[in-house]
């Protein structure tokens, strides 16, 4: 996450908001209250609507008189998106990436979880650094999630390369492998896991009922 916490307050001008994407090299800011809680924000697509909206028509939808009521704006509360799409400081790389993605920004306020307070700002390239952690460091990470699963390196074969995984071996029950691949595919830094494991004792079937 940055340190930087990039926002505005709701009275903000049409110029202080270009002046503070253009000063910080960012497409978009959070706009906060008195108390500095984020309540929506402010994207170069926002700001581009004073440029290109073409006024009202009695045919408009509401998405296009939301577009219209933005381009009339001056100050940040007026031209906002809102609600702010937040993360706090413990939300993983995977559920802010998602996030990312499913609303299309490239950056998310981050707040304090107790107070709601922007305390930052992450953005799309913090999140790509995930992608080349080391491989010992996601390694290590898997092997303690084997440990609490009472899976050890007698059970288990695991290689990284690439943020790829493989694992290998065996463990004591079926139910037993749901769990391990999804706690290491939620592992950061992990593109893909590819598993061939084997158990020894088939806890799912369901034996056919006595005639």
């Amino acid at each position: 996450m940055g340190k930087v916490a990039i926002a505005v307050p709701m009275d903000a001008s049409f110029a202080d908001l270009v002046a503070t994407m253009q000063r910080f090299k960012v497409g978009a800011v959070t706009v906060i209250d008195a108390d500095r809680r984020p309540v929506g924000v402010v994207s170069e697509d926002d700001i581009l609507l004073k440029e290109i909206d073409p006024g009202e028509s009695v045919l408009d939808g509401p998405r296009r008189r939301e577009e219209h009521r933005k381009a009339a704006g001056t100050k940040a509360g007026q031209i906002m998106t809102r609600p702010a799409i937040t993360v706090t400081g413990g939300t993983s790389v995977r559920d802010a990436a998602r996030l990312m993605h499913r609303n299309r920004i490239k950056q998310l306020p981050v707040i304090d979880a107790m107070t709601g307070r922007i305390v930052g700002t992450v953005h799309q390239g913090d999140l790509l650094r995930v992608f080349v952690r080391p491989a010992e460091d996601i390694l290590a990470d898997i092997e303690e999630i084997a440990a609490r699963l009472n899976l050890g390196p007698d059970d288990l074969r695991i290689t990284v390369s690439g943020g790829v995984v493989a694992i290998s071996g065996q463990v004591p029950r079926r139910s037993d492998t749901k769990p391990l691949l999804h706690a290491v595919r939620r592992v950061e830094g992990v593109v893909e896991v590819d598993a061939d494991l084997v158990f020894l004792v088939d806890d799912l079937l369901i034996a056919p009922p006595l005639l």
